[in-house]
């Protein structure tokens, strides 16, 4: 065990598909757990066919489970149920993510697993938790942003809610997952028995969202916008994001625009007077920022301390000399990939390097024979399971 994998000796059973769970399965993995991805033989994990693809792999696939190792097994038959029951002795944590009820049908809910590892943790990732009216209807990312009102926060000028691109509720979920497996497996050293860890995407999205909810909450409803100046701009060659708060900010971004006088103006040196004057002011705004280029503007910004960045898209980014002098990003090449991926380096860890187990996806089923035969099986078991279906082999 050291800083870099705390987490070295303990074996985590991961049946979770799609991002929520996996990712939280890839943090465990990253910091040393042993994480045996289970997933279905036709297909696998279904986040492996999302987008585009490079043979069983794909943008969605590789980030949620570098350092695991793949098993595919028919969870359908009772062999299937036999060998996830001998992977499932000694495992410290168990990851799921089926639709409330499909679990215990299948044999392995927390209840059963509890009876075979009593220390073991349990760990539940749904949409919108494990009960309630809504518990057993199916849900992504996009279905949660609109229920718990962040597509409705994300209005466009056009007055629509459009949902947020990025999967942040997903992500959302798997790091509040990971924390709450990380703090249990601490406190699980003074306990003599595990525990059951439900983690939703609706309670995810909720805590993302605490403070606008809290706002709404608060103002009937009814959340105060952003003050102008604050915002985003059009200039002469592209958008520029602005952000101004402390008074000194305000009389900064006067001075950048050469507008002295409405810095001199009292009644709109506090957000609430910029507010109540923003029909004016936004045109006027606009105006001037489309006089200048965005390295001018950042140029005359920067000289006054005001909070402004140009709109990157991601190459846009990932091109940064700032980007690229702190290692936030490695470039990993990664088989079938044709060229090598952008993987943001995780806190607390070495950067990624190609060709290492922490910076490689498995592919469908590539350790089943390795652990099956780490589980007991002898070759002509594990040939016999795969003859029969129960396992996909890869030679």
């Amino acid at each position: 065990m050291s800083y870099e994998t705390p987490f070295a000796g303990l074996k985590v059973v991961d049946l979770s598909q799609g991002v929520a769970g996996p990712y939280c399965g890839m943090l465990l993995a990253q910091y040393g757990a042993d994480v045996i991805k289970v997933e279905p033989p036709e297909g696998g994990d279904w986040a492996r066919n999302l987008g585009v693809t490079y043979g069983d792999q794909c943008a969605y696939s590789i980030p949620a489970n570098l350092g695991k190792r793949s098993i595919a097994l028919d969870l359908k038959s009772d062999a299937g149920k036999d060998v996830l029951w001998r992977l499932v002795a000694g495992a410290d944590v168990f990851i799921q993510g089926f639709r409330p009820g499909v679990i215990e049908r299948l044999g392995f809910g927390y209840e059963a697993v509890r009876a075979k590892e009593p220390r073991a943790l349990y760990v539940s990732i749904s949409g919108f938790g494990q009960r309630g009216p809504l518990a057993e209807r199916p849900a992504m990312d996009p279905v949660l942003q609109a229920y718990t009102g962040l597509t409705s926060e994300n209005r466009g000028e056009d007055g629509i809610p459009h949902r947020v691109p990025v999967i942040v509720i997903d992500m959302t979920t798997a790091i509040y997952a990971f924390g709450a497996v990380s703090t249990a497996l601490f406190a699980r050293q003074r306990m003599d028995h595990g525990r059951h860890i439900e983690v939703s995407l609706m309670g995810s999205a909720a805590g993302l969202q605490v403070v606008r909810m809290m706002q709404a909450s608060l103002e009937g409803g009814d959340i105060r916008p952003s003050a102008p100046p604050s915002g985003v701009y059009r200039t002469a060659d592209g958008f520029l994001s602005i952000t101004v708060v402390k008074p000194f900010e305000w009389t900064g971004f006067c001075a950048a625009i050469g507008r002295d006088d409405l810095a001199k103006d009292e009644a709109l040196r506090t957000h609430p007077g910029r507010l109540a004057q923003a029909e004016r002011l936004w045109p006027l705004f606009r105006g001037i920022a489309a006089t200048k280029t965005t390295a001018e503007w950042s140029a005359r910004l920067t000289g006054q301390r005001i909070m402004h960045e140009a709109i990157n898209s991601y190459l846009d980014f990932l091109s940064q000399k700032h980007v690229k002098e702190t290692g936030v990003v490695s470039f990993v090449e990664h088989a079938p990939v044709p060229q090598p991926v952008p993987l943001p380096n995780i806190a607390g860890l070495p950067p990624f390097v190609s060709g290492t187990p922490r910076a490689t996806a498995p592919g469908l089923g590539e350790h089943g024979r390795a652990i099956l035969a780490e589980h007991g099986y002898s070759a002509m078991e594990i040939a016999d399971l795969g003859a029969r279906g129960v396992v996909t082999l890869r030679d």
